[in-house]
């Protein structure tokens, strides 16, 4: 048995949907182990650093899997199915939540408090980190959702435009605009601030 879970790690993961869809345990457990990790990192990041709720929407996830595998189309890429049904879930939290805008606040991590009192370079990227989810927790949901996806899950644009359905030009354009407007809300981590204007008669 323990050869044959060797193995199954070898196989794509629509190879394993087609073996979980013929009710295969292992092959379950096999895409279980190959993308829980990467997922609790995403919903964390998408669900205000609330690592207790991560866990919940991952355990959620790969439970609506195993209870619907048949939900998974196999024209599609797995992984591109997969973020695109965890970014529905976060949408839908995101709707449930807006009905109680009362504890919004209490749920969102205070970041400037969060960090320690260290100095140097350690303290800075500490505090860069909590300013700029700060600002990520202001998007619309669905350009937070494509910076995760390109700068901290490190996916393609072609698989971030399958995810959404979308271009792969409106995924860049989305892409743009959004770190566009996080660096407009986070004008002290700027590196290369713009130039002050001359007045006439200046040097």
């Amino acid at each position: 048995m323990g050869l044959f879970r060797t193995n199954l790690t070898h196989l794509a993961d629509e190879r394993l949907m087609e073996l979980v869809l013929r009710g295969d345990e292992r092959a379950f457990a096999t895409l279980y182990d190959r993308y829980q990790r990467n997922l609790m990192a995403y919903f964390r990041r998408m669900l205000w650093q609330d690592g207790e709720r991560a866990r919940d929407f991952v355990q959620d996830l790969f439970t609506k899997i195993a209870n619907n595998p048949e939900s998974f189309h196999a024209e599609r890429p797995f992984k591109t199915w997969l973020y695109s049904v965890a970014n529905n879930m976060c949408k839908n939290e995101y709707r449930r939540m807006a009905v109680r805008t009362a504890a919004v606040p209490e749920l969102k991590a205070d970041g400037n408090h969060a960090v320690e009192a260290t100095a140097g370079t350690a303290m800075d990227r500490q505090h860069f980190a909590a300013r700029l989810q700060q600002e990520l927790d202001k998007l619309e949901p669905d350009h937070k959702a494509a910076f995760v996806m390109r700068h901290y899950e490190d996916m393609a644009i072609k698989e971030i435009a399958a995810v959404f359905g979308i271009s792969e030009g409106t995924v860049k354009s989305r892409l743009f605009y959004t770190v566009r407007k996080l660096a407009a809300s986070l004008p002290e981590f700027n590196p290369h601030p713009a130039p002050a204007v001359r007045t006439a008669g200046t040097r």
